[in-house]
């Protein structure tokens, strides 16, 4: 894996092949870099780069590893020298990691994408725009739809920090999409990924050694296997198409059914209770359960992959049901989520 400074990345090696240039923000994260590692393998790119301030966690060949912080407006000088013609913007914070508060949440996600559209509007190569966003979008709500299409992200308000986030970041993109038609922007809106190798909220909340529960309530939950996450990045970047996709695997799986399936005792509690005891189990050491996961853990929420399907051309091989069996089978045995790799 080569390096770069924060003074930029060095000229492209091997400038006589007519292969496509492709950078990667968050590269250090487990989609980022294992993104990095399958575009390397594929004789169409001719250049890799990926953008982080930590480095990828597994061996790189040859992506160039440039070191920066996206907030820094030096970003805007970081990427047009590399000459790319394809952005994947994988940094969107979708929970404050440790000593990360929400402010500095908001600060990665939505001044980090007005610093990486800045540096776009500084390299005309620019061809596809490729963002790994959420179906959090939608938010839950009690009366959803059984099944959300793309054009019902303003169905109801966006009731948290990360929603808001979210809805900003698709702001932004559309508004540079506008400007510079030639441009395609494909915002991929992912579900709750899961699997044996991710620390996902999922996942977290399944090492819960009690999971609470809204008594009452049993959402069901659509989830988006790892591998499939990883492979509809693929497909975007290959394929990509204009607007918003939704990510996830078919089908959905009660919260009851997966926790007897994950074979974790629950505890149903009265909904003004839910908050305390979750905050409580967060200072006692347990993982934190953010604001909109709790609501999902609430109300559940369904997303309709058509356009995946029809036009990026991906059909994920995991269903919700067989991402939850692939996580249990391949979890046992394995260290806590915490250990794992970030998504």
């Amino acid at each position: 894996m080569k390096t770069s400074a924060t003074e930029g990345p060095g000229p492209s090696h091997g400038a006589d092949v007519a292969g496509r240039r492709i950078l990667i923000t968050g590269v250090g994260s487990f989609f980022g870099a294992r993104l990095a590692r399958r575009l390397e393998a594929d004789p169409d790119f001719e250049y890799v780069a990926g953008l982080d301030t930590r480095p990828p966690g597994i061996e790189l060949r040859r992506t160039e590893y440039i070191h920066a912080d996206i907030r820094d407006p030096a970003v805007a000088g970081l990427v047009p020298p590399t000459r790319v013609d394809t952005i994947v913007h994988n940094q969107i914070v979708r929970r404050p990691g440790p000593g990360m508060s929400s402010a500095a949440m908001h600060d990665v996600n939505v001044i980090g994408s007005l610093q990486l559209l800045a540096a776009c509007e500084k390299t005309p190569e620019i061809r596809n725009l490729v963002v790994r966003g959420s179906a959090g979008i939608y938010g839950a709500e009690p009366h959803a739809p059984q099944f959300f299409s793309e054009d019902m992200a303003r169905l109801y308000p966006l009731r948290t920090r990360f929603q808001r986030d979210v809805g900003e970041i698709e702001n932004l993109f559309a508004t540079h999409s506008r400007r510079h038609p030639h441009v395609v922007c494909t915002m991929l809106r992912y579900q709750p990924a899961i699997g044996p190798s991710l620390d996902s909220q999922v996942a977290r909340y399944l090492s819960l050694p009690v999971a609470p529960t809204y008594l009452g309530f049993d959402p069901r939950l659509q989830l988006v296997h790892e591998e499939d996450g990883l492979e509809a990045l693929v497909a975007a970047v290959h394929r990509p198409v204009r607007g918003a996709v939704n990510v996830a695997g078919p089908g959905t799986i009660g919260l009851s059914r997966l926790l007897r399936m994950a074979r974790r005792m629950s505890l149903p509690v009265l909904g003004p209770l839910f908050g305390p005891i979750a905050d409580g189990m967060r200072r006692a050491g347990h993982a934190e359960l953010s604001t909109d996961f709790r609501r999902l853990l609430r109300y559940g929420r369904g997303v309709d992959t058509h356009r995946l399907q029809h036009e990026v051309g991906f059909n994920p091989s995991f269903t919700t049901l067989a991402a939850v069996q692939d996580y249990i089978s391949g979890s046992a045995g394995r260290p806590a989520p915490a250990s794992r790799a970030l998504a």
